[in-house]
């Protein structure tokens, strides 16, 4: 008989035909990026131009058939259904739950378009949006809700919940293929499966560099505003090589609870920020400003929700490009990560509570922080002292956080606070990222081996790098667009697989619920069982009526049934 360790010594440390064909598709691509960069530049310009051109409708669709999705599920009979057994608890309080829930949508993204992307559409707007100064301000800031708002969240209700019925309700390991097993059957066991988790895999790897790509560009735009180093693409590689080997550092020596120490300390150094501009800065406008961009969110949401550009001609289309489709696909591309972490996080929880919590929570705080940030910058642009916008219109996005800091007080001390949390955020995204690919490339093992962990963090910033150079911040978008384009049909068949698998659910329980109520039918219309007559009994699923007769030769009753 084999001992325990023979046994253990078997289990795979990865899954060979996920991992390897992963791996290999994301080096080939990091090679020739690097090694052809204006080749690849080209390229990425070619292949961006084709999908835009011919997919932006669809981008912009499914988008918004994810949100009704989302809400949907939330709030109809299969809002009840436990995301566990039935007599889980949830494994966190709601405060916590919450707190988890603004970790996972608290990011890098966050902090580099907080003040760039309000100013963009301000100074920019999309085509076809004229208006007073207040009311482009006001445009501004509902397009940046759609971008940030309830449908990237509904994105990532897809992804989690999917992986959190199948992880928690059916017991399976943390793999993208389990949400398609009501859908596949056995057959997620083989080929399909294993399809599925590469281009899950490969899909996070390049949402994750995009973001260490946004990250690490608006770190150096930051040192260049406090004066310490001028940018350049030379000290951007130089920064990912330097967080990048304090990844490694985390991860090789296995110190989980100081990456959980710094990602706190990450939430509250956001909050304090936000706090402090809040108060040194225009207090009551901020105020006013986020209570009525919600309300313009709201009465604005079909309408942008389904714009596609289609009367603005090129014009629109290169706009869809750099803000809406790209946006689509960033999230996309990022789903399969939050979706993991959203879905480990929820055991014990409702479907219509996981819905609501991921939907309205992240949504509300992210919010607020555009209408803090975007808002104290466009506020200057509108009363001064400006200067946040070029004389020819243009917007230094990755610098345009610095620049408004400045102008306000302690804006040294600002400016050093936003380069940590943005570090921060680059180590514990990192990090976390390194995590979930290696549980999906060791085939959801919930403690992969280190050595996998290690393998995926210098991919993820090779990946980093290779876009940089190959064209920056376009070949960042122009990979986020790209990849989502598999991985949104994978999407779209969870969607079908987790109605089937909720429709299988609730009917079985209607069925059972049918079954036990059945003999007690008499009761709940006021028939007393122990008054009736014998001569109503039940029998199996139908009452049987029988009616006594003289005993025959057997000496035996005979029944006629009715």
């Amino acid at each position: 008989m084999a001992s325990n360790s023979d046994t253990t010594s078997k289990v795979p440390e990865v899954a060979r035909w996920v991992f390897w064909p992963a791996a290999i598709v994301v080096l080939v691509f990091v090679a020739f990026a690097i090694i052809f960069p204006d080749a690849a530049e080209s390229l990425f310009a070619g292949i961006q131009a084709g999908i835009v051109s011919n997919f932006n409708w669809y981008y912009v669709l499914i988008a918004a058939f994810f949100v009704i999705f989302s809400l949907w599920v939330g709030f109809s009979r299969f809002g009840d259904i436990k995301l566990g057994k039935d007599d889980d608890e949830p494994e966190f309080s709601l405060g916590s739950w919450f707190s988890l829930l603004f970790a996972a949508g608290m990011g890098i993204g966050l902090v580099f378009y907080g003040v760039g992307e309000p100013l963009s559409h301000f100074a920019n707007p999309r085509p076809g949006v004229e208006g007073t100064p207040s009311q482009l301000a006001q445009q501004a800031l509902s397009q940046t809700y759609l971008h940030w708002g309830v449908h990237a969240w509904a994105i990532y209700v897809v992804v989690g919940l999917a992986l959190a019925y199948a992880i928690h309700r059916r017991g399976r390991p943390v793999s993208m293929r389990w949400t398609l097993e009501p859908l596949l059957g056995k057959r997620v066991r083989g080929g399909w499966g294993n399809l599925i988790d590469v281009v899950a895999l490969v899909g996070t790897l390049f949402g994750v560099a995009t973001s260490l790509g946004l990250g690490v560009v608006q770190i150096s735009a930051g040192l260049e505003s406090a004066g310490i180093i001028e940018a350049s693409e030379f000290v951007n590689i130089i920064l990912i090589l330097i967080i990048t080997g304090a990844v490694l550092l985390s991860v090789l020596s296995g110190v989980a609870k100081g990456m959980k120490w710094l990602s706190n300390i990450n939430l509250v150094l956001a909050a304090m920020i936000v706090v402090f501009i809040l108060i040194v800065g225009p207090s009551q406008f901020l105020l006013r400003d986020f209570v009525q961009s919600i309300g313009a969110y709201l009465q604005s949401f079909i309408g942008l929700s389904f714009n596609t550009g289609a009367f603005s001609g090129e014009a629109g289309e290169t706009w869809q490009a750099a803000w809406t489709t790209f946006y689509w696909g960033w999230w996309i591309s990022w789903a399969p990560f939050v979706g993991i972490f959203i879905a480990r996080i929820s055991r014990g929880r409702t479907v219509r509570q996981f819905v609501a919590g991921v939907l309205l929570v992240p949504t509300l705080i992210t919010f607020l922080w555009f209408s803090v940030l975007g808002g104290s910058a466009l506020y200057s642009e509108l009363n001064g002292p400006g200067g946040l916008i070029g004389k020819d219109g243009s917007v230094n996005v990755e610098g345009a956080l610095f620049a408004m800091l400045n102008q306000l007080p302690a804006g040294t001390a600002l400016t050093i606070g936003a380069i940590t949390l943005i570090a921060v955020f680059f180590v514990t995204s990192a990090d976390s990222g390194a995590l979930v690919m290696s549980m999906i490339g060791s085939g959801g093992q919930v403690e992969p081996k280190r050595w996998i962990r290690a393998f995926f963090a210098c991919v993820t910033s090779a990946l980093a790098i290779a876009l940089l150079l190959a064209g920056g911040l376009q070949a960042l978008q122009t990979a986020a667009i790209i990849i989502a384009l598999p991985f949104s049909v994978i999407m779209l068949l969870m969607c079908w697989a987790t109605s089937i698998a909720f429709s299988r659910e609730h009917q079985a329980y209607e069925k059972a619920r049918r079954a036990a109520f059945v003999d007690r039918i008499g009761s709940h219309y006021g028939l007393d069982a122990d008054d009736a007559d014998d001569s109503v009994v039940p029998a199996g699923r139908m009452a049987i009526f029988r009616r006594r007769r003289p005993k025959g030769s057997s000496g035996e009753p005979s029944t006629q049934v009715f």
